[in-house]
């Protein structure tokens, strides 16, 4: 079974960003990048799905600039096989990065696809559904553990009430939540051979997808600064300024 396996490349969650001076964005210049943490457990749990004999092929794709390379070397270095990098110097929307994947999907004709259930820059948590929804799939989102036997695959996802289990079948599409494992550590002589394994570059219209986007954005902001908290002597001079000052109750 083959398996797709969606990565995209983000600002390390370790990095606090800052807003640009002039409001139009986040400064990311100089800044570390690295695997959104949601793919990075996605290729994890392909590569063991690999380990346990049920996938035969692992291709991690990502969509972006150029040094996205790194990415996918990252997840050949954990265990895909191989990696395809989709070029454009657009800011990708959920939409477009489904489109894409839809066209990938219908060249690779792999049986799963597993992905992050959403990036830590934009936390859209939509590419996963709208692919499934593209591609007519049966989907599970925040899988923290999943099954294939033959060909159904058996998610237990976490909902507000617990935990739910879905049966689907073959092909479907996944997308992982924080628990579903923990990501191995990337060795020195893995990293090494990933520079080996193929990494292939694709433009996006090649694909035949308007990658264009949809969403401008007007202005990004700080949030406002908390006001440090003061200490009042007892409790009626705390509802007094609760009711008085800070109108909340």
């Amino acid at each position: 079974m083959k398996v797709l396996v969606p990565v995209k490349r983000v600002v390390d969650y370790n990095v606090k960003v800052r807003v640009k001076s002039d409001g139009t964005g986040m400064d990311i210049a100089n800044v570390k990048m690295s695997m959104n943490p949601f793919d990075e457990i996605a290729v994890e749990e392909a590569v063991r799905l690999k380990e346990r004999g049920v996938a035969t092929e692992i291709i991690a794709v990502s969509c972006g600039v150029m040094p996205c390379q790194d990415t996918l070397r990252t997840a050949t270095a954990i265990g895909a096989d191989r990696g395809i990098l989709v070029e454009t110097a657009e800011e990708l929307e959920p939409l477009a990065v489904a489109k894409l994947l839809q066209r990938l999907v219908e060249r690779e004709q792999p049986r799963l696809v597993i992905l992050g259930k959403q990036a830590i820059d934009d936390d859209c948590n939509q590419t996963g559904q709208m692919l499934a929804a593209l591609l007519g799939w049966p989907q599970a989102t925040f899988a923290s553990k999943v099954i294939v036997v033959g060909e159904t695959v058996t998610v237990t996802r976490e909902v507000d009430g617990g935990l739910e289990t879905l049966a689907l079948l073959l092909p479907a599409v996944v997308t992982a939540d924080l628990r579903l494992n923990e990501p191995r550590y990337v060795t020195l002589p893995n990293i090494m051979k990933a520079k080996k394994k193929p990494l292939v570059v694709v433009g996006s219209a090649e694909l035949g997808v308007d990658v264009a986007p949809r969403i401008q954005t007007l202005k990004v902001a700080e949030p406002a600064r908390r006001s440090a908290g003061i200490k009042v002597p007892d409790v009626a001079a705390l509802v007094a300024r609760l009711k008085n000052e800070e109108k909340v109750i």
